[in-house]
C-alpha cells in the first residue's frame, strides 16, 4: 500500500522531494529495503498534520504537502491540483474533495466536505452533509480526500494550538484551522480514492487495483 503512494508522489515532477515520515521500525526498514526517503519522527504525534510539522522543521520548503499513507490510490493529478491552489498567495492550507458516491454518502468513514463559492471549506464532517430537508434528491455531495497541502506558517500556528471542540468531536484535524480562522481552500478532482481505514476498505482497494483503475 505503501508503495503505491510513494510512488504516485515520486510521479509527480513538481515536487522536489518526497519523504515518508514515520514512527514505525518497520516502516522504516521497508523504506531502507527499497531505497526510499524517509525521515524518522516522534510517536507523540496525535495527527499526521503534527508528524508534517516536525519535518518542516528540518527540511525548508515553500509548501509541504501530506499525502497520507493510507490513500493508496493516489495519483500526480491529485498532487498538482493542490499545488495549483497554493500558487494563490492567500491560501495557507489547501485540500481536496470529488464528487461523493452513493456508497459513501452515510460512510463516516467518508468525510464529507461543504464549500464556500469563492472554495474555502465551510465545513468537515462524517455525517452526511448538507442535509436533503426537502428529499428532492437535487443535493449535492462532496467527499473530502486525505491530501493536504500547507505553509510553513500555517503548521507552526497548528502545532501552538489546543485541539479544539469540534476537531475532538469529529475526530478530523483540518477543523483545528478552521476553528482558529485559518481558510483552508478546496480543489475539486474527478479522481476519487479510498483511504484504508477497515478490512473491507484494503479489499475494495484491492479489488480496484487489481481491476479497472489506471
Amino acid at each position: 500500500m505503501l508503495a503505491h503512494v510513494y510512488e504516485a508522489a515520486r510521479n509527480c515532477p513538481a515536487l522536489d522531494d518526497v519523504i515518508i515520515a514515520t514512527d514505525s521500525e518497520e516502516v522504516a526498514g521497508v523504506c531502507r529495503a527499497n531505497g526510499w526517503h524517509y525521515r524518522m519522527t516522534s510517536q507523540s504525534h496525535r495527527s499526521g498534520t503534527d508528524r508534517v510539522h516536525e519535518v518542516s522543521q528540518a527540511v525548508s520548503a515553500d509548501v509541504f504537502v501530506n499525502i497520507q499513507g493510507d490513500e493508496p490510490l493516489a495519483r500526480r493529478e491529485h498532487v498538482e491540483s493542490l499545488l495549483m491552489l497554493m500558487e494563490r498567495d492567500e491560501v495557507q492550507v489547501g485540500t481536496l474533495k470529488t464528487p461523493c458516491s452513493a456508497e459513501d454518502r452515510d460512510n463516516p468513514n467518508a468525510v464529507k466536505i461543504v464549500t464556500a463559492l469563492d472554495g474555502r471549506a465551510l465545513y468537515f464532517s462524517r455525517a452526511t452533509i448538507p442535509f436533503d430537508r426537502d428529499g428532492n434528491g437535487q443535493t449535492r455531495y462532496y467527499k473530502h480526500l486525505g491530501f493536504y497541502a500547507y505553509r510553513k506558517p500555517a503548521l507552526d500556528a497548528f502545532v501552538a494550538w489546543p485541539e479544539s471542540q469540534l476537531e475532538c468531536s469529529e475526530r478530523l484535524e483540518q477543523l483545528r484551522f478552521l476553528d482558529n480562522g485559518i481558510d483552508i481552500y478546496v480543489a475539486e478532482t474527478p479522481f476519487d480514492t479510498v483511504g484504508v481505514d477497515t478490512e473491507d476498505d484494503l479489499r475494495r482497494v484491492e479489488d480496484l487495483i487489481r481491476g479497472t483503475w489506471a
